[in-house]
């Protein structure tokens, strides 16, 4: 293999079984995950669409957790489960780039996206008053394309910087996707030095949202105890655990994989926790907002007798 990246023209990505049989189970259970996932997302998705008392900021912000989700977990298991199917690993140079590409996209604009929720529950249960006045349609659209934006922005760094460096430890991912941390260990001894730098600010950039969503909650579950009726305080807190169950699975998940000591660290541990956090939440992220939220579920209810 050639010291320069320019000589790859794929990776071999890591394979979740060596037997066919084991090779088929991991097909069928990521295609039982994946349409799982199509199907919560995509329901959520057509309801806040199509049902008028659903376009409100709370909503607007979920359809677009619901698109990233979905963009999440297509921009990964599909491959995987095309490689198990067809008993291969291989991924070429450029759909390596791609998928890298758009997975850090779609990971970066969910953290912010989360972060925007976390200011939305705040509003609307701190200060309900000025929830219209602070929170109208076109903040809601500024929030959204900053988190977009910010989530693009922080790909193109990444990407452009990951894939410049020199290659000269083989194409074999170990990983059963592309993402930064593999590929930098592909890299040359010194090389690497300066996209961790840029790993690092973006540690310091995700730990302020971090905060700022904590920050956020601890205000929200004082103003909540001070509601006085029970209805009222079971009402505030439907809205606000499902999004902290989501902020928490993300986030735990996501700062084990980039934290968690090299001692433990292991070709079956790294990839459980990939799974963990790129496919669990996609999947999993629309049964937590519809489980405990009535008005969700009526809406849901109304579009399926009208379809029939």
């Amino acid at each position: 293999m050639s010291n320069s990246s320019s000589s790859i023209s794929q990776f071999l990505l890591l394979a979740f079984a060596d037997t066919r049989e084991l090779q088929l189970l991991h097909f069928c259970l990521f295609l039982g995950i994946y349409l799982a996932a199509l199907l919560g997302n995509g329901l959520i998705i057509i309801t806040i669409a199509c049902d008028h008392r659903l376009h409100t900021p709370m909503y607007f912000f979920l359809l677009n957790l619901s698109v990233l989700d979905l963009g999440c977990i297509s921009t990964t298991v599909p491959k995987a489960m095309a490689n198990s199917l067809w008993d291969t690993r291989a991924i070429s140079y450029t759909g390596c780039v791609a998928q890298l590409f758009l997975f850090t996209f779609l990971f970066s604009t969910e953290y912010c996206l989360l972060t925007v929720m976390a200011y939305d529950r705040y509003i609307a249960i701190c200060h309900p008053l000025r929830y219209g006045t602070l929170l109208g349609s076109r903040a809601c659209v500024h929030m959204a394309a900053a988190a977009w934006a910010s989530g693009f922005l922080n790909a193109v760094m990444h990407t452009a910087n990951t894939f410049s460096l020199p290659i000269c430890q083989g194409n074999a991912v170990d990983q059963f996707f592309c993402e930064i941390p593999q590929i930098l260990k592909l890299s040359c001894s010194d090389a690497y030095l300066v996209e961790t730098g840029f790993i690092l600010f973006n540690v310091c950039l995700d730990f302020g949202c971090f905060v700022f969503i904590v920050v956020s909650y601890v205000q929200i579950f004082r103003a909540v105890l001070r509601i006085p009726s029970q209805q009222g305080r079971h009402k505030a807190f439907s809205t606000c655990l499902p999004h902290l169950a989501v902020v928490s699975l993300f986030l735990i998940s996501a700062v084990f994989a980039n934290v968690k000591p090299p001692s433990i660290s292991s070709l079956f541990l790294d990839l459980v926790v990939a799974f963990l956090y790129s496919v669990v939440p996609p999947a999993v992220n629309p049964f937590i907002y519809s489980v405990r939220n009535q008005e969700l579920k009526d809406a849901m209810w109304k579009l399926r007798t009208r379809c029939l």
